[in-house]
């Protein structure tokens, strides 16, 4: 319990910082959504849909390469480090001159021709989140939890400070006074490139403060451990596409798929985007466990507890995010203030991205039989066949259901995917999960949820209200008595 007790340690420093950081971040959905139209968040949402596939080419696995290679012994002459590092750099200066030839082309293709600062702003963005991804990865690796925290919690609360000042202050300060400084620094025809403007600027400020990250150690290219490092990193750009395909993919589609014309299918992926969000809470959670789990995974790997630490983790898990998921889905009458009115049209699809998230994550866990076994080539085709499943379902039920069918795609595609990982894994790197329990939290939390929609006095607000918290309080009790001697016991569950 120890151990386990230092990777929550770990996940609530990350996660806390995180929860914090986003929420302040997250407030920024009412704000964009009250103040923008749906179709202009329309074309924020399409842009960091691609980015999610950037974020992947422009680090080609090399984070998880310095993890699995990386000196333990002697962090200051860690070659890993600074072979990964230098490659990343060059990576990215080469992505930056491509950009700067081919702006006004790129920008017409995306029929964004009238806004090239789109495309150059968003690129810079990618570039300098790219370029810190390493000295983040070494701050993770140390075990630096704190200032890794620290570093992100700042760039969110310049990015939400400088979102404020240009879309909120800036704007009434005009109206007020035609003559204000601020026509300086502000152009109320650029529009949502403020959204943009603000992020690129506290991407560069977080770079620079990371830039300690970048000394500190003895500058070396091994040229031999690189061709190991991209052997084993190569797949995980695979299985970093397929994954970015999963997540983001509906989001570039529906602008072309929905049924609609263009304004409107604008229009309904702002919806789709903007309700997504309120998936939050289980993003996150499922973000500070990446943080803290990657390392932690590695790191434990050759302890002879390790396959039975690693059970108690997704069990641990799987309990976690049944909570966030029926918090957030019980209680949707409060989540959805946090969405313009134009936008609540979409609700009914957060619950079944939360469920999604929630997959997700227990992917996450049972990832590890392909990265502590170095088959990282057939981990990639795992995450292939998820990718050909959410292109092949987006395709088909985009058109029959709109936003929805890209939901039920997203999670069908995640429950496939752990059931072809667990499966794999049983065989290269079995691990006793206690899968009745798991299983049998899932299940009581989705019963939950649909009985409160079957209840007819459900639909007051005092009686709704009322009712969600008796059943998120029951699903507590039921964890509480199956789970309370659980520290005493050892996993004795076999695998199945």
């Amino acid at each position: 319990m120890g151990i386990i007790k230092k990777l929550v340690s770990q996940t609530a420093i990350y996660g806390l910082s995180s929860i914090f950081g986003r929420f302040l971040n997250y407030l920024l959905v009412p704000l964009y959504t009250y103040y923008f139209s749906a179709a202009e968040y329309g074309v924020v949402s399409e842009f960091y849909a691609y980015a999610g596939f950037f974020s992947v080419l422009l680090l080609l696995g090399f984070e998880t390469g310095y993890f699995r290679f990386r000196d333990k012994a002697n962090t200051r002459q860690d070659v890993a480090y600074s072979t990964a590092l230098l490659f990343v750099l060059l990576l990215n200066l080469g992505f930056l001159g491509l950009i700067v030839l081919f702006n006004q082309q790129l920008s017409s293709v995306l029929n964004y021709s009238q806004h090239p600062e789109y495309v150059l702003c968003f690129s810079s963005i990618l570039i300098l989140d790219a370029s810190a991804a390493l000295p983040f990865a070494r701050l993770r690796a140390e075990n630096k939890a704190i200032k890794f925290a620290s570093i992100k919690l700042i760039e969110i609360l310049l990015t939400v400070f400088l979102s404020l000042f240009f879309i909120v202050y800036c704007p009434k300060a005009l109206s007020q006074n035609p003559n204000s400084w601020v026509i300086w620094v502000y152009k109320p025809e650029l529009g949502v490139a403020y959204i943009f403007l603000a992020n690129l600027i506290a991407s560069a400020f977080k770079f620079i403060v990371l830039m300690p990250q970048f000394f500190g150690l003895r500058w070396g290219f091994n040229k031999a451990l690189f061709h190991r490092m991209y052997r084993y990193s190569l797949p995980m750009v695979v299985i970093g596409f397929a994954g970015i395909i999963n997540e983001m993919l509906d989001r570039a589609l529906l602008k072309y798929l929905l049924p609609y014309d263009a304004q409107t299918n604008m229009q309904m992926l702002g919806i789709y985007s903007a309700c997504y969000k309120l998936s939050i809470l289980m993003t996150l959670f499922i973000q500070a466990f990446r943080f803290a789990a990657e390392p932690f995974f590695f790191a434990y790997a050759d302890k002879n507890d390790a396959k039975e630490v690693y059970a108690r983790v997704l069990k641990y898990f799987v309990i976690f995010c049944v909570f966030i998921f029926l918090l957030v889905s019980l209680f949707l009458d409060f989540f959805k203030y946090f969405l313009g009115e134009e936008f609540r049209a979409g609700l009914n699809i957060v619950p079944i991205l939360l469920m999604a998230n929630l997959f997700l994550g227990i992917y996450v866990n049972l990832s590890i039989w392909y990265k502590l076994t170095d088959k990282t080539l057939l981990g990639s085709i795992v995450a292939l066949l998820g990718a050909v499943i959410t292109v092949g379902l987006n395709l088909w039920w985009i058109p029959l259901l709109g936003y929805a069918g890209s939901a039920w795609a997203t999670l069908v595609c995640y429950c496939f995917m752990v059931l072809v990982s667990y499966s794999l894994g049983r065989h290269y790197y079995p691990v006793a999960y206690d899968l009745k329990r798991i299983l049998g939290y899932i299940l009581l939390g989705t019963a939950l949820f649909y009985f409160r929609g079957l209840l007819p006095f459900s639909t007051g607000w005092q009686n709704s209200w009322l009712l969600s918290t008796a059943l998120l309080a029951l699903y507590v009790l039921f964890v509480f008595l199956f789970e309370k001697d659980l520290p005493k016991q050892s996993i004795q569950s076999r695998v199945i």
